[in-house]
């Protein structure tokens, strides 16, 4: 299930090369689900910290092998409205957004 229009890109191999805009994002496990949805006024800032780190903090994000990511001005509100489509298809939040407030 794709929830961007954006194609899915390979994680390693393409994140690096992300703009510095704000923008949402959707992480993708091996399966091409969908794990994480997140947001961030700099997603190229946002996916360098991922990389350096792996993800070593977070073993649900380290299933993450493809992402989408949507540049926009107002992140927060494009989240929350993919929150809502995932939950009203699901009937939950993605694997990795469940434990958020």
């Amino acid at each position: 299930m794709n929830l961007l229009e954006d194609k899915l890109h390979v994680w390693l191999d393409s994140s690096r090369f992300v703009k510095a805009r704000p923008g949402v994002y959707v992480l993708y496990d091996k399966k091409d689900e969908v794990i994480y949805i997140g947001e961030t006024n700099n997603l190229q800032e946002r996916f360098t910290k991922y990389l350096d780190t792996s993800f070593e903090d977070n073993t649900c994000k380290q299933k993450t092998v493809a992402y989408q990511r949507e540049f926009l001005d107002n992140p927060k509100e494009r989240q929350n409205q993919l929150f809502e489509e995932f939950k009203n298809q699901f009937g939950r939040l993605p694997l990795c957004n469940e434990n958020m407030d």
